[in-house]
């Protein structure tokens, strides 16, 4: 299981990248930080970043846009792989090499803008949407390492989206929280403007049956999906969609087992290792 749930932090076929090279070139964000902690958990990783796409999806104008301009519906784990990748290179890439994705990326949501069902224009790369996309995902991802892997000191907590500003003011979310306190204050501002929608069912059936893990282990993936609604913040978890769909009696302490298991076993050649590989050779 923990090894399909890898192939999420390696680069898609077509995007190889070595994350050793160059030598000694810093990352985005600090080698002792908390960020490369949770981001090397193979567990937190996949609940984190379901949880922060529901998040995403009761926005409406951000589940316009992810739905409508994503290849969710059709090829999700691919999908899953190159947002995967994106968060690698963001928290373990040089520098240099974080900073041109970041501006391909930007580029590319140029060309993404509509209008929602009911009326509303939206455009990717507006700093409103920016903030939430950048907030949920530092939310779920450090919120999935501290609930299922290793509780946070509120002062990592913090550090968490701390940690973030450097690739959210790239991406152009310049008012994205720099604390837990902050990120409460925009939850709690987007609450009244949060809902559910078919959308999100249907990201939740495809999340359940997209072949992430070995039909066998299906009802594992299945599980780990339960867990990611789990976290969800209120009011989002008492969507009409997402009600009941969270983890049942005793189901958590089966996903802190596989989660703080993922801590103990080797990552293999993944990008947090070879990061650590490049920074050693700047000594």
């Amino acid at each position: 299981m923990l090894e399909s749930l890898r192939e999420l932090m390696r680069p898609p076929p077509g995007m190889e990248f070595d994350f050793s090279q160059p030598p000694g070139e810093p990352a985005l964000m600090p080698a002792d930080g908390v960020s490369w902690r949770v981001f090397a958990n193979p567990v937190a990783l996949f609940v984190g970043g379901v949880a922060a796409v529901l998040l995403e999806l009761a926005e409406p104008s951000v589940r316009s846009g992810v739905w409508g301009h994503s290849s969710f519906r059709h090829d999700p784990l691919t999908r899953l792989r190159r947002t995967g990748f994106a968060a690698m290179m963001t928290v373990y890439g040089p520098r240099s090499q974080a900073q041109e994705l970041i501006a391909r990326v930007v580029r590319l949501h140029r060309r993404v803008e509509g209008v929602t069902p009911d009326g509303r224009a939206y455009r990717a790369n507006d700093p409103r949407l920016l903030d939430w996309v950048h907030a949920t995902a530092t939310f779920g991802f450090s919120e999935a390492y501290h609930r299922y892997v290793r509780a946070l000191a509120p002062a990592a907590r913090d550090a968490a989206f701390a940690e973030a500003q450097v690739s959210a003011r790239l991406y152009g979310a310049s008012g994205a929280p720099a604390s837990r306190a902050a990120w409460e204050a925009l939850l709690g501002a987007a609450a009244p403007g949060l809902e559910g929608s078919d959308i999100l069912a249907e990201f939740l059936g495809t999340m359940d049956r997209a072949p992430i893990l070995p039909a066998p282990l299906r009802p594992l993936q299945r599980l780990l999906v339960r867990a990611a609604v789990h976290i969800a913040p209120e009011p989002v978890r008492s969507l009409p969609q997402l009600r009941g769909r969270g983890l049942r009696r005793g189901e958590a302490a089966l996903v802190r087992m596989l989660a703080r298991g993922a801590e103990l076993l080797p990552l293999g050649d993944t990008a947090p290792v070879q990061a650590a590989r490049r920074l050693a050779r700047a000594r």
